[in-house]
């Protein structure tokens, strides 16, 4: 199973879309980067269960290259509080080390349909939000933190993502944060959660049959080269950019793209036989 230049500049050209979109709206880019990983290892050979669990690992690694690039960058802004980020995302780890470990008792299939459901629910949901911004303040509820912190963990182990599409609806639905600062201490969140998840993939990836060369458990370490260089430069791109778009554009920006990737991975356009 060899990396032909096509996958290479695939790879590329998502590590860069995944940089500057999960730069700009908090999500780290897993959600881009999955699908598309999934089909180039697909085309590959590689069996759909190995596949998705290679997608779901490798991406995490990426998500945590491109959101400790993108928090950076958001901290520049006085966007991020660094307490909310410890607490939850201290939490998130542990529930994310067991959500991956979950993960591999579950079939692929089944692991890419429940991540396009959340990703659709989640979409409609901050749609509605749109229509109810507010301007509260947070406040101080670190008990609160570290209680949402807890599905968000096992999301992001579960389904090999930082865990953004449930952290910016959590962060300004429930936690009343403004969008910018939503997107900004997302990221630094995802920099806690992203490890327990890749503690997870790497164990129980080790000693699977049929994985890629130069694979640490689920983690194909090509690949985060491939993806991780382009997406932590454009990383910066996205996140000085965020700050400059007004909150309820930044909002349908999110809810559009969340919509897109959710429908592509439960195949609703394979189905329709849309070339998207």
């Amino acid at each position: 199973m060899n990396v032909t230049a096509a996958d290479i500049f695939i790879l590329l050209a998502t590590g860069a879309v995944a940089g500057f979109t999960g730069g700009m709206l908090g999500l780290g880019g897993a959600f881009i980067m999955t699908p598309l990983q999934y089909f180039v290892y697909t085309n590959m050979g590689l069996s759909a269960d190995v596949a998705i669990k290679t997608a779901f690992g490798t991406s995490l690694l990426v998500v945590l290259t491109i959101a400790i690039s993108a928090a950076w960058r958001h901290h520049r802004e006085q966007a991020v509080e660094w307490r909310v980020a410890v607490i939850m995302g201290g939490c998130g780890m542990i529930f994310a080390l067991v959500g991956a470990t979950l993960a591999n008792h579950i079939p692929g299939a089944a692991l890419k349909i429940v991540f396009g459901a959340i990703a659709i629910i989640s979409s409609v949901r901050m749609f509605i939000a749109t229509r109810e911004l507010v301007e509260a303040e947070p406040g101080n509820k670190p008990f609160l933190w570290a209680a949402w912190a807890i599905p968000i963990g096992l999301f992001s182990g579960l389904l090999g993502v930082g865990g953004g599409v449930l952290l910016i609806p959590i962060l300004v639905i429930v936690l009343k944060f403004k969008m910018h600062h939503a997107v900004a201490n997302s990221l630094a969140i995802i920099i806690f959660t992203s490890i327990g998840g890749i503690i997870g993939y790497t164990i129980n990836g080790i000693g699977v049959a049929d994985r890629l060369s130069y694979s640490v458990g689920y983690i194909n370490l090509t690949s985060w080269v491939l993806l991780a260089i382009p997406g932590a430069i454009l990383a910066q791109v996205g996140a000085a950019a965020t700050h400059r778009i007004p909150r309820k554009l930044l909002m349908y920006i999110f809810v559009i793209v969340l919509l897109y990737i959710g429908l592509r991975m439960i195949g609703i356009f394979e189905w329709l036989g849309w070339p998207l």
